[in-house]
């Protein structure tokens, strides 16, 4: 029994951590106006690279985001806000979409929610409480830059989390659109690992003390039944959401789709790269993912996306 016990409380951690795997536009400061403490990292192309970087360097800012002295463009108004999964943090998630947002002209956030200040791990904290942090973080941003809403994008939690905050904490008057890559809104069944660790005594609530936020994104969890009572989406808010097939750790895959509604734009990743075989992990760092979120955030100059 303790091994199997064992066996689950790694299966949900999994969860966790997998949740985790250019110049500037004219009206941009070439220098980032940033804090001591978040010094740029260097771009990369996958999650593993970044990972490896942010081991030394926990508390670094992904390529292009946090330059508090970035002022929105006309071509692209809102200031885009970059929200990490479970188990990782902003630089782990970020390291390639960052700067390509930077520099296709947008001003670009990304804070790191849910964990101890300065840590590497991140986002294993209460979601309702990690939903608070996002919206103390999204008013700094609309303050610094004069605009009255930015845009989300967020992968596995960061693209559910964000619906509590636009749900109960006065989101929806501040977000014109929620980019959600792989998130997990109807719960997860961890390719089946959440019924191993229930049948387990003990298990679930030790994963939940070390980890609420990965329980809380277990498929018939209180959060997750009490976040998509009385609709799943907010009139004013744009949602695009992007799945991958392979995914093992939203599962099914189509755990991630919302209700259907005019405001809600969901699809595949294999629906535009059939042969793509992208997972949970790397589907921030698909280039093919990257041009579905550009085309999202700017639908009137969208561009089909390549394999």
């Amino acid at each position: 029994m303790a091994v199997a016990g064992a066996t689950a409380a790694l299966g949900l951690a999994a969860f966790g951590i997998a949740t985790n795997q250019a110049s500037a536009a004219p009206e941009h400061k070439a220098a980032a106006a940033q804090a001591p403490d978040e010094q740029a990292g260097p771009p990369q192309q996958n999650f593993v690279a970044a990972t490896a970087y942010a081991l030394i360097h926990p508390t670094a800012v992904p390529a292009g985001a946090n330059d508090w002295s970035c002022r929105p463009s006309a071509a692209h108004p809102h200031p885009v806000v970059l929200v990490h999964g479970t188990f990782e943090n902003r630089y782990m998630n970020w390291a390639a979409l960052s700067p390509k947002l930077k520099a296709a002209g947008y001003c670009v956030y990304a804070l790191n929610y849910g964990g101890k200040e300065g840590g590497l791990i991140q986002a294993t904290g209460d979601m309702a409480a990690s939903a608070g942090q996002l919206a103390t973080f999204v008013d700094k941003v609309r303050a610094q830059t004069g605009d009255p809403k930015v845009d989300l994008v967020g992968h596995s939690q960061g693209g559910v989390m964000p619906r509590y905050y636009i749900k109960n904490l006065g989101g929806a008057d501040k977000v014109d659109k929620l980019v959600a890559l792989s998130p997990t809104n109807h719960g997860t069944s961890l390719s089946g690992l959440t019924k191993f660790a229930e049948a387990i005594p003990g298990a679930k609530q030790l994963i939940g003390t070390a980890c609420p936020a990965c329980t809380q994104q277990i498929a018939g969890s209180d959060f997750i039944t009490a976040l998509n009572a009385g609709g799943e989406t907010a009139a004013g808010v744009d949602y695009t959401v992007l799945t991958t097939k392979t995914d093992w750790v939203a599962t099914p895959y189509t755990t991630g789709y919302l209700t259907k509604g005019d405001n809600v734009t969901q699809s595949a990743l294999q629906d535009s790269c059939p042969v793509d075989l992208t997972e949970h992990l790397g589907i921030s760092y698909d280039k093919t993912a990257m041009q579905i979120v550009l085309n999202a955030l700017d639908p009137e100059h969208s561009k089909t996306p390549s394999c």
